[in-house]
């Protein structure tokens, strides 16, 4: 405990202890004039973010100092954004995000498996192997389901559908439509990972018939693509 002047058992004097770390007594004061503004900085901006967050208690910190603004110059503050991030960390009230993903691959399927057939081979042209896999994208309402059939010589989508649903019926249409455009498919594999869309009989009796070969691999596939000129 410090005591600044007079001299009392068990108690040193602000000069003695200042003395101590070689600094002098006007360093402690200036030193606690600006932790107590900061202090009263931090309360300002604490009290003005909380009257926010009763009607917008998931806005974030960029979102906020956009919005504060105002409040900030009526109180006669001045807050960057790191400010703003450090004060809110600090008192805990940073809002955070809710990651919300969508599974498209099921591979725990009664569907037979097939093997992966294009590791390490070279690809030389076009049509030699298609790579087909799903995406989804998220609207305001609910996700939407991008099925992709792609060229992995090219990386040109040869064919693609959307749906709102994970159901085969997608992959059925994007793999027809690459075969409606496709003009020479002799000696094709058609590669993918080991979703149970890709592995039911319906999508895979559609390779058979076109004597495309059939390729899969146990992680999810991701790769660049070019859409083609519409």
């Amino acid at each position: 405990m410090i005591k600044a002047k007079g001299k009392s058992r068990g108690f040193a004097s602000l000069t003695t202890i200042t003395h101590c770390f070689g600094l002098k007594r006007d360093a402690y004061y200036k030193y606690k004039d600006r932790a107590d503004t900061n202090l009263k900085l931090e309360q300002q901006i604490i009290d003005i973010v909380r009257k926010r967050r009763r009607f917008l208690p998931r806005e974030g910190v960029r979102k906020l100092i956009k919005s504060l603004d105002v409040d900030f110059n009526k109180a006669n503050i001045k807050v960057g954004r790191d400010t703003l991030f450090n004060v809110l960390r600090k008192h805990q009230m940073l809002t955070l995000r809710k990651k919300t993903t969508a599974r498209t691959t099921n591979s725990y399927h009664r569907f037979y498996k097939y093997s992966n057939i294009i590791k390490d081979m070279e690809v030389t042209r076009p049509n030699q192997i298609w790579v087909s896999d799903i995406t989804y994208i998220r609207t305001v309402k609910c996700f939407c389901y991008l099925a992709l059939t792609t060229d992995m010589h090219s990386r040109k989508i040869v064919g693609y559908d959307l749906s709102n649903s994970l159901e085969i019926n997608g992959c059925v249409r994007a793999l027809n439509k690459a075969l409606y455009q496709a003009k020479n498919i002799e000696q094709l594999i058609h590669h993918s990972d080991r979703g149970i869309q890709y592995c039911s009989n319906v999508y895979t009796q559609i390779l058979k018939r076109n004597n495309i070969g059939i390729s899969m691999q146990k992680k999810t596939i991701a790769m660049k693509m070019q859409w083609p000129n519409v």
